[in-house]
């Protein structure tokens, strides 16, 4: 493919960086007011250009998932402390120990999609997940494990959040901003799985349930991992008694305990459209 930038009448921005870091050291070229502008780190720090940095993560990805030909994902989301079966003896209670079956699941249903995945040669139903450990790496590592591409979106975090090994390299992002990182979780979305965790996966499926229920999103299968562990820490039923929540509204997730549930409900719901 001809290289367009040859073409052009005008420098690129590499070049006058380049440019620039050629100029003569004397005490204007020093101070930071003389920096291009987007070479600027302590400008681009700046509180009023964070939407600028907003629209530059939101772009970021985008762009190159675009050019991998990314075209849908199957969402895992679910604890970072959901240990691997060989470790379950180090969880913090029993309840955490019996929940790392859900590793292996994780693993087993990343590696199914992923067989499908490949046959688009990675531009259909491309795994993603948070990109760090617990059932995200299980996702990453089941395709990996599958010969496919994964995807992490990792978030700057004081703990927990380190890219997972098993992530595709090309397609393991960095965000500081929860809202642009959702938005990518969510914008290729073809279903979205759930598996136990705390904090951050509730705020995930829920953010995510409220898109669909208001129609701000498309319906797609969601799932569930894990049915005892979600009606122990929900109780869906009095969210419908209450009136809080219309009881059609259950009907928008499912429960499912194996990978083999889990991609059955997907191809229930995809025959059904």
């Amino acid at each position: 493919m001809k290289d367009q930038t040859k073409s052009r009448p005008f420098p690129d921005a590499q070049e006058d960086i380049r440019h620039w870091d050629e100029t003569p050291d004397t005490a204007q070229t020093r101070h930071p007011a003389y920096r291009l502008a987007f070479a600027d780190a302590g400008f681009m720090l700046r509180d009023e250009l964070r939407p600028v940095r907003l629209q530059l993560e939101l772009l970021k990805p985008d762009l190159l998932m675009n050019e991998r030909g990314i075209q849908s994902t199957i969402v895992m989301f679910g604890g970072a402390r959901i240990r691997r079966p060989q470790d379950a003896d180090t969880a913090a209670t029993p309840m955490a120990a019996d929940l790392s079956r859900f590793y292996q699941v994780a693993r087993e249903f990343a590696h199914a999609m992923t067989l499908r995945s490949v046959q688009s040669y990675g531009r259909e139903d491309v795994i993603v997940t948070g990109g760090g450990p617990g059932v995200m790496e299980a996702g990453n590592l089941g395709a990996k494990e599958a010969g496919g591409i994964s995807i992490g979106l990792n978030i700057v975090l004081p703990h927990e959040q380190a890219p997972n090994e098993h992530v595709t390299p090309e397609l393991c992002f960095n965000f500081h901003y929860f809202a642009i990182r959702k938005m990518h979780f969510l914008m290729r979305a073809k279903a979205i799985t759930v598996f136990p965790g705390g904090f951050g996966t509730l705020d995930e499926l829920f953010e995510t349930l409220t898109l669909i229920q208001t129609q701000r999103m498309r319906k797609m299968p969601f799932i569930l991992f894990g049915h005892d562990f979600w009606t122990k820490i929900i109780n869906w039923e009095a969210l419908a008694e209450a009136g809080t929540i219309n009881r059609t509204d259950l009907d928008l997730f499912h429960f499912a305990e194996t990978a083999e549930d889990a991609v059955a409900i997907i191809d229930g719901f995809q025959e059904s459209c």
